[in-house]
């Protein structure tokens, strides 16, 4: 099992306030404190359970992910942050029955790439390391025990590269998306 006591942290000045953004855990912080992210999204189904089935696309037409295809529509709680934007924004006013196709620019899903997201590491530091591969996806630890995915992308006989960028970050996504149910 691979640990890494590091914090990764995104800092961005808003006027005079230094927001600090926990990349692994999502927590925003301000001067230490933490930061409660107001919910501005409305829609009828905001707050609410929905379950939708999706079909998601590159815009080359290649089909990256279907709950079609798992025999079962996605549940989640419209508005709560636990789905890309774009796709919660989608869903917000709704109705059953309804299907809707959208285009996502990185923004609105992943994000665009965080190079302070690329973490190297000395191999002597990171026991177990030294077997992983290019290419290869491991889980590391950050300091409060969260797990967190990450990519080798590079490695030498003494350093290895880390990529904890989601592996959308930075891509456009469509989806086809049908309302199925609202609780």
């Amino acid at each position: 099992k691979l640990k890494i006591y590091k914090s990764f942290t995104c800092e961005k000045t808003i006027g005079s306030v230094l927001l600090k953004e926990d990349i692994m855990s999502n927590k925003k912080r301000i001067n230490g404190g933490f930061l409660i992210m107001e919910n501005t999204m409305t829609g009828r189904n905001v707050g609410k359970t929905c379950r939708t089935h999706y079909r998601g696309t590159f815009n080359d037409g290649t089909q990256f992910d279907s709950s079609y295809d798992r025999g079962e529509p996605l549940e989640f709680v419209c508005g709560a942050g636990q789905m890309i934007k774009g796709f919660d924004a989608a869903v917000a006013d709704m109705e059953v029955g309804e299907i809707k196709e959208i285009h996502l620019m990185p923004e609105e899903a992943y994000g665009m790439p965080d190079p302070n997201a690329i973490i190297e590491v000395e191999i002597a530091q990171l026991p177990g390391s030294e077997e992983l591969t290019v290419g290869q996806q491991v889980y590391l630890t950050n300091q409060y025990g969260q797990p967190f995915l990450v990519k080798v992308t590079d490695k030498d006989e003494k350093m290895i590269t880390f990529d904890a960028n989601h592996e959308m970050a930075g891509k456009e996504l469509n989806f086809k998306i049908e309302l199925v149910e609202v609780k």
